[in-house]
């Protein structure tokens, strides 16, 4: 459980720093509060940020049903570090060419399907 409660902290602290840098690009461009579009490199990392929320949603339960009730205790954090991998990639290729997000994008929605079938079939077999 350790290892999969260090996943949810580096999930959480990336998910900070997107927030950050998306204040950065606010105050860079002058976007002023409650806007949330202005300039191209604001509302890059503002969808950055937003999709990253929209899928922690689903991957933060799955990861712990799975770290749970999964019999093999390294899946889960392995799936939630390919996740922020993912992630990682998913920012840095959005932030400079929307048209390239596809592989990070790619691997954390693997990641996400493999949590969210795990802590199924953890549950499944339980019932």
């Amino acid at each position: 459980m350790e290892f999969t409660a260090l996943v949810t902290l580096l999930l959480l602290a990336q998910y900070l720093a997107f927030a950050m840098l998306v204040g950065r690009e606010r105050v860079r461009h002058g976007i002023e509060a409650p806007a949330c579009s202005g300039h191209p490199d604001f509302d890059r990392a503002y969808r950055v940020q937003m999709n990253t929320l929209e899928q922690l949603v689903i991957v933060l339960p799955a990861l712990w049903i799975t770290a749970w009730w999964f019999t093999v205790p390294l899946v889960a954090p392995l799936l939630g570090l390919g996740f922020f991998l993912g992630r990682i990639l998913y920012s840095n290729s959005y932030v400079k060419d929307p048209a390239k997000r596809g592989p990070g994008m790619g691997i954390g929605m693997l990641c996400q399907l493999g949590l969210l079938g795990c802590a199924t079939w953890a549950v499944v077999t339980r019932l």
